[in-house]
Parts: C-alpha cells; sequence; structure tokens
C-alpha cells in the first residue's frame, strides 16, 4: 500500500542535508572534468544518469525512449561542460539540458506520424519491471497516479519529491518561479492524495 503519510521535518532536513552533499562532490566532479579529467568524466556521468533516465522517463512519458534522452543529454553536457562554471549544482544544470532534450524530442516526434497509443509507456514499464519483488505492485500504482497528473505539476513533483531536487533548483530546470513550482507541488500532492482515497475506497468498502 501507498501511504500518503509526510516524512517529519527533522528526517527531510537530514535528507536534503545528504542531498546537498552528494551534489557538491558531484559539482565538484564536473568542474574536473571541465578541466580535462577522464576520471571525474566517469564520476560524473555515473553519478546522475540514474537522476537523468528517470527524469526523461518521467517528462517524455515514454520510458522506452528514456535511455537514448539520457544519451543525447549527456553527450550535450560533454559537449558544452566548458561552459560549466559551478554557478548552480552540476544536477541542476544537466537537468536543465535533458528538459531541452526532451522538448527537441517533442518537436522532432511532431514532424512524424504517431506509431503507438499515448499509454503504451505504461504498458512498457509494466512488463520491464521485475515482477515478485517487494515493492513491485506500488510502483505500478505510483506510476499510474503520476501519469493521472498534468504534466507541469507532475514535473514538479517528480524533481522535487522522487529527485530530491531544492525547489529553487527544481524552479531553474523547469525554467519558471519557485513559487509556481511550490504551487505545482501542493496541486500535485493534492491530487495524489485525492486519487489514492478513492483508489482505496473500494477494499475499505469490500472489508
Amino acid at each position: 500500500m501507498i501511504t500518503s503519510a509526510l516524512p517529519v521535518s527533522r528526517v527531510t532536513s537530514e535528507k536534503s542535508e545528504h542531498t546537498a552533499s552528494i551534489d557538491e562532490s558531484i559539482t565538484a566532479w564536473a568542474l574536473a572534468a571541465r578541466g580535462g579529467d577522464p576520471d571525474a568524466v566517469e564520476r560524473f556521468v555515473r553519478a546522475l544518469h540514474r537522476d537523468v533516465v528517470r527524469y526523461v522517463a518521467h517528462l517524455s512519458a515514454d520510458p522506452q525512449a528514456a535511455d537514448d534522452l539520457a544519451q543525447d543529454t549527456f553527450l550535450r553536457a560533454l559537449g558544452s561542460l566548458h561552459r560549466f562554471e559551478g554557478r548552480s549544482s552540476a544536477r541542476a544544470w544537466l537537468l536543465s539540458i535533458a528538459r531541452r532534450a526532451v522538448i527537441d524530442s517533442f518537436r522532432h516526434a511532431a514532424a512524424r506520424p504517431r506509431l503507438s497509443d499515448t499509454r503504451d509507456w505504461q504498458v512498457a514499464v509494466e512488463l520491464a519491471q521485475p515482477c515478485g519483488l517487494p515493492g513491485f505492485d506500488d510502483g505500478i500504482a505510483l506510476l499510474d497516479l503520476l501519469a493521472a497528473l498534468p504534466d507541469d505539476r507532475r514535473e514538479a513533483f517528480v524533481l522535487t519529491q522522487l529527485m530530491g531536487l531544492p525547489y529553487a533548483e527544481a524552479a531553474e530546470v523547469s525554467d519558471c518561479p519557485i513559487g509556481t513550482v511550490r504551487s505545482r507541488v501542493a496541486r500535485a500532492r493534492a491530487t495524489l492524495v485525492a486519487l489514492l482515497a478513492e483508489a482505496e475506497a473500494p477494499s475499505v468498502l469490500a472489508a
């Protein structure tokens, strides 16, 4: 069962501190990679690869294209790494590039006829997941709930609640004011809670 309980402030604070520490290391690797350190390049890519794949999968609503979009993102990033000055975290900088990669893919796809139904991405995710593992049903349920959100709210929720970005960095990635991100997250959370309550209502009545 997916619960809607919110984490206590102390746990949230510790998580934020941990994320900030990791981001400092990743940003340092990006700066070292800019200077030509091949080991730093490998660490930088390895540290953020999973985040980029998850982000583009949610943003594009097409997990089948996530690996290609992630590869495109890192190719763009490594090609423009010389312009990265560390003014923001490397994570936020890279996710901004990922966002542009997804937008460009949409523009490219718009010029071609659609070959699949818009809901096929959910089926692909379900088929790609290893069944029978703890949390499998919850993960599919979460995908279904997220799919019901408008694109902008889903993006804000994924960035802040699933990937752990601070609201300021999520705003930078999404290219919108921080207040807009907070509003989108709040609305997304309210919608998810309502959908969760609605989904659990039949089982409660049956009990």
